[in-house]
């Protein structure tokens, strides 16, 4: 992490830190339905509290379009915040202007405030120098530790480490961290699966991967067109016909720089899409026209396991199945546990991330077990397309 400013580097007693953090958190009938979010800011906190630090605490709630409107309120949040925490979390209105002013100044060292959803003000995704000053007003330095909202260039995520000293949370750096050991100077043979439903929704991170990695392990209904690609049937399978042509351009751009492209020998198929239905074990050369592919066969995840064995640090994005559904899951659960197995061991290195994907994990019961877990979404994502994080940027050491 030398390459970025962390907390290491900041002096934040009696300072007013604007921690920037991701409480876009997924609610169910006004109550929080998954608080890792919460969990993963919970450290930085913590520590700045402790060293003395009065916390403004800077996020955003959902898509609010006009202003304002209690659906997109954070107030909710913040008691929650402050049971994780161990510290009472207080409340303002708005994030900007007097009502946030007044909040700050009452503060006390290791006191923590929650300003009002930044998104409430058009300027926040517009990144606009006067919000971006109206927010530099509340404090003297500024830490971001919200890596999920690090793809976008907000004022709140990426405007103000333009304007205020700034660094890297422990959540951020963890995530830099890990990343950074997967893709960027990893113990290699490396592999990749990516998994998902489409391959039109994966093809910048296919071709970055395929310049990084040794394998790259395709699961999920994109497997299927690289299967048509090969003039395998696939009956009616999801399959997007139209990138046959590209599948196979990808897999050639893979050969020629030296990374195997791995695809299933064997398949669950079945008539029907829907938790146990009738299925066979078919081998990708004789799935019937009124057959879907719906998992990785036995076959197929014995091979997975084999190149997994093999290497030393696996990037994971993406099911290769239709893991809502028993038993079209087993592919994804044999494949994590036989990771997760190898990373207790010490033997790899595993890093994941992705909203499917961490879902899948949870479900298998092995994510607790994996090196790495990003609860980033489209920030993981770009980062494995090799795109530059704003957000990220801003933080590197000039």
């Amino acid at each position: 992490m030398s390459s970025f400013r962390t907390l290491d580097q900041a002096d934040v007693s009696g300072k007013r830190v604007l921690l920037r953090v991701d409480l876009n958190l997924p609610m169910e009938n006004g109550r929080i339905s998954d608080a890792t979010r919460i969990e993963r800011i919970v450290p930085t906190i913590a520590e700045l509290a402790r060293k003395g630090a009065r916390i403004v605490l800077l996020a955003h709630f959902g898509r609010p379009k006009n202003g304002p409107d209690e659906a997109n309120s954070l107030k909710p949040i913040a008691a929650a915040l402050g049971e994780h925490v161990g510290r009472n979390v207080a409340f303002a209105a708005d994030c900007i202007g007097s009502v946030a002013e007044d909040a700050v100044a009452k503060l006390r060292e290791g006191e923590i405030l929650l300003l009002e959803n930044t998104r409430f003000h058009k300027g926040e995704e517009k990144n606009d120098p006067a919000f971006v000053a109206s927010l530099a007003k509340l404090g003297d330095l500024y830490v971001n530790d919200a890596f999920s909202a690090a793809h976008r260039a907000h004022a709140s995520t990426e405007g103000l480490a333009h304007v205020l000293p700034a660094y890297a949370g422990r959540g951020m750096q963890a995530e830099l961290d890990a990343l950074t050991a997967a893709l960027e100077t990893p113990k290699r043979p490396v592999a990749a699966v990516v998994g998902g439903a489409k391959v039109s929704t994966k093809l910048e991170l296919l071709g970055n991967l395929s310049k990084k990695v040794d394998y790259i392990i395709i699961g999920g209904g994109m497997a299927n067109t690289f299967l048509a690609a090969q003039g395998k049937q696939v009956g009616k399978s999801l399959c997007e016909k139209d990138l046959l042509d590209t599948a196979r351009s990808i897999i050639a751009q893979a050969k020629a720089g030296n990374c195997e492209i791995v695809l299933p020998v064997d398949a669950v198929a079945a008539k029907d899409f829907k938790a146990h239905a009738e299925n066979r074990v078919v081998d990708v050369d004789h799935v019937a026209d009124d057959e879907m592919i719906l998992d990785l066969g036995p076959a197929s995840v014995k091979g997975v396991e084999g190149i997994l064995h093999k290497c030393k640090t696996l990037v994971w994005n993406g099911p290769f199945g239709a893991f809502e559904m028993q038993p079209f899951d087993a592919g994804t659960n044999a494949v994590a546990k036989f990771a997760a197995d190898l990373t207790a061991s010490g033997a790899l290195v595993t890093v994941a991330g992705g909203g499917d994907t961490v879902s899948a994990l949870n479900q298998s019961g092995a994510a607790d077990r994996f090196t790495y877990i990003s609860t980033a979404g489209g920030a993981f994502l770009e980062w494995l397309e090799g795109k530059v994080l704003p957000g990220v940027e801003a933080l590197r050491q000039k």
